[in-house]
């Protein structure tokens, strides 16, 4: 990460600054739309896994609108400098496909256009970035998480280190029929593809009317301006943290056929209030394992700064100039750290990274209370899995990650917890599935969801409940679920006095109703008739239980979040027959 400057300029006009920032967030705003509404994975238009962002000609991000944090707070620079590094001579009318974990991507299955926007002299000004993660992308399973392969041979994804796919605007070719002979689905990526063209091109469009507009010399004016602006502004949310350090462990679940009770994943963390500066070390953890979940330097760096941002003022601005007051440490072949090739990242966007955002975000609320979360909840289960078979009627194949029953959301200090919020690097971005909709799309049937009572980490602030999911085949079809759960064994964990989420579980339920569980990493084949059920994670809570307001408790009792009997032994709160609150009972139960 770039260095802190001592005293960032003040802006020269800050109406133009609201103004022009308002306008950039509205260019990466029309980008997202045109993805959302063009493209054809489930993943993609239902679930929203994709992000669009714009950067500076010197690769720093400068808007990202409503994108997901792990595809955007670091690997965008990354992809754009690995960009301008093999094709030095950069021209209008190219675009280039970008998936290499090795070169800035998060993991191979996001796939991302980058188109350098070029102006009427041919100056390069900005670049334009729209990522989408696919729902396949030619692994030798149907699965685009290989957390079992041990390197990106096994994996098999196809990998595209800024690969120009367009020049002059038109395709290569090549290159789109190496993707459609390798991907199980290629209608399908093709259409995705065409999507992400599209939303950069709508950026591209969009920034060469602005700089016709305002001006280009006045528009790099002001870009330095707003990340100035920002950078003082991350340094004022700093200011008001108390100075300290800490370090916390967030430990991974073993994977199948693992020796040992888990992967620890630790970070140190570093605060200097007066310097208005953050540090997070993650150099002391393993090294990379034969697996798919080793973190990309673009995910490792990312989580650690997700922790930093879930810990701070919210309104500070998430981009380059905040980032100049935040230094992460990594270390070459490191589990979370810069992998080398042919480490399999397969996994990266979520299980070892979301560890390491709980371990930065753990420690801070460590470090005083205020600040900080608690731990979120593992993913993915199985009501967050790969789907893949044969469609019944036309013996076409399909592939679509669904997203029928993921919470885990962490109790925060002055709020409950986001139930939704999928996993920490998602940030409560994404949805979750229509039932009707993932019905319609592919052959499966749904035939439960809901949330589970008494799953929530207790404490002050609550978190999320885990949600139970029940699906399987529809009619006479088979169908295969991937799935590779976090946080069977090791669930969230809360912080100052809170208490961990529930566990997750799987288990299937054969065609005569008979159940029996299921491994918390693997592929299950379901024969009609048959079911998976899944019970997502539960997020940690913050601060102690009987700190809890007891009106609040008695809400959650009224409204099916908790038991009686929980918020009686675990929050110390006491209701009559009725249901309501009981205060002298409950003032004695908390005195003892």
């Amino acid at each position: 990460m770039s260095q802190a400057t001592p005293n960032p300029t003040k802006p020269r006009d800050g109406v133009r600054l609201a103004l022009l920032s308002n306008r950039l967030e509205g260019i990466a705003r029309k980008m997202s739309n045109t993805l959302l509404r063009s493209s054809r994975s489930g993943v993609i238009n239902m679930a929203g896994d994709f992000s669009c962002c714009i950067l500076t000609a010197g690769d720093e991000l400068l808007a990202a609108a409503e994108s997901l944090p792990i595809h955007v707070l670091s690997g965008p620079d990354l992809m754009a400098a690995a960009m301008r590094r093999f094709h030095p001579q950069l021209r209008r009318g190219d675009a280039f496909l970008h998936n290499s974990p090795y070169h800035g991507c998060s993991h191979p299955a996001d796939h991302t256009i980058l188109v350098p926007v070029i102006d009427d002299e041919g100056v390069h000004r900005y670049t334009v970035l729209a990522k989408a993660h696919q729902a396949d992308c030619g692994n030798s399973q149907p699965t685009t998480y290989m957390g079992s392969a041990r390197d990106v041979y096994e994996e098999g994804a196809l990998i595209f280190p800024a690969v120009k796919v367009q020049q002059g605007y038109e395709d290569n070719a090549d290159i789109v029929r190496m993707c459609e002979m390798r991907i199980r689905v290629p209608g399908q990526w093709r259409g995705d593809y065409l999507a992400m063209v599209g939303a950069a091109r709508i950026g591209e469009r969009e920034l060469l009317a602005l700089g016709r507009e305002i001006g280009w010399d006045r528009l790099q004016a002001w870009q330095h301006d707003w990340l100035d602006y920002s950078e003082r502004r991350m340094a004022a949310a700093i200011a008001r943290m108390p100075a300290g350090q800490g370090r916390r462990t967030s430990t991974h679940d073993p994977l199948p056929g693992m020796a040992g009770d888990g992967i620890p994943i630790s970070a140190g963390v570093r605060v200097w209030p007066d310097q208005g500066r953050i540090q997070v070390d993650l150099r002391d953890n393993p090294d990379c394992v034969p697996a798919g979940i080793n973190l990309s330097e673009a995910c490792a760096r990312t989580a650690a700064m997700i922790g930093v941002f879930n810990s701070i003022d919210p309104a500070v601005p998430k981009n380059a100039g905040s980032f100049r007051r935040l230094q992460v440490l990594l270390r070459e072949n490191c589990i979370c750290g810069i992998p080398l090739h042919p480490t399999s990242c397969s996994v990266a966007t979520t299980n070892i990274a979301d560890r390491v955002a709980n371990a930065v975000q753990g420690a801070i609320a460590e470090i005083a209370d205020g600040f900080g979360l608690a731990e979120c909840g593992g993913v993915i289960p199985a009501g967050g899995g790969v789907v893949s078979g044969v469609l019944p009627r036309t013996g076409a194949p399909f592939v679509n990650q669904v997203i029928i029953g993921v919470s885990g959301g962490a109790g925060a200090p002055r709020a409950d917890a986001w139930q939704l919020i999928g996993h920490v690097g998602n940030a409560g971005k994404m949805f979750i599935d229509s039932v009707e909709l993932d019905e319609l799309r592919q052959p499966i049937q749904v035939h439960e969801r809901r949330f589970v009572a008494d799953t929530a980490g207790a404490g002050r602030h609550l978190g999320a409940s885990s949600i139970r999911s029940e699906f399987g085949p529809a009619g006479e079809a088979t169908i295969s679920v991937a799935y590779g759960c976090d946080g069977a064994r090791h669930p969230a964990r809360g912080v100052r006095g809170g208490g961990p989420g529930a566990a997750a579980s799987h288990a299937l339920r054969r065609a005569d109703g008979s159940t029996e569980p299921l491994p918390d990493w693997g592929q299950v084949r379901l024969q009609p008739g048959e079911r998976v059920l899944s019970l997502s994670c539960g997020g940690g809570g913050y601060g102690e239980p009987r700190h809890r307001d007891a009106a609040a408790v008695a809400r959650d009792v009224a409204q099916g979040w908790t038991s009686p009997g929980r918020a009686r032994d675990v929050f110390g709160v006491q209701l009559d027959a009725a249901g309501r609150l009981d205060v002298d009972a409950t003032r004695r139960l908390r005195a003892a």
